[in-house]
């Protein structure tokens, strides 16, 4: 038993410089490699997320100006749409200010004829009259005149 402490003793004697080599070995490891890599690897996840949050930043300037595009669309469409309206109800109120003008001319020819209807009537009538009467006594006369008198 006690060959096989020394040999242990003798073994792990035997394995100081190889513990203090790659305890060495670790440390530069440590500052040479890992510390700068960790280092770079977090100013690019710093940058990353950076870049992905002013991604999402210009994503969300780009939304407000398309619906603020969006609104000042529907408004220009709205002020066309009252600008049509206003223009058709414009011609709608002038061409029912003409069919109204026109009904009042017809109205007033209508008027105008039936006055010449009703003046003509009453000279006709009139004339009838004289006529109706110049023959009743053209009528009278000759059947009241004396029956040698006759031609």
């Amino acid at each position: 038993m006690d060959d096989t402490l020394r040999q242990l003793g003798e073994l792990l004697l035997g394995a100081v410089p190889t513990v203090i080599f790659v305890t060495l070995l670790y440390i530069l490891y440590n500052a040479i490699v890992h510390k700068p890599l960790r280092r770079v690897l977090e100013e690019r996840r710093t940058k990353t997320e950076g870049a992905v949050e002013k991604s999402r930043a210009d994503i969300a300037a780009a939304e407000a100006r398309t619906s603020e595009y969006e609104y000042r669309l529907r408004e220009a469409r709205a002020t066309l749409f009252r600008v049509q309206e206003s223009r058709r109800k414009m011609a709608l109120d002038a061409r029912a200010a003409a069919l109204n003008e026109a009904r009042m001319k017809a109205q007033a020819q209508v008027q105008a004829a039936k006055a010449d209807i009703q003046k003509d009537r009453a000279a006709a009538q009139d004339a009838l009259q004289a006529e109706a009467q110049s023959l009743a006594a053209e009528i009278m006369r000759r059947v009241l005149e004396p029956a040698g008198a006759e031609r």
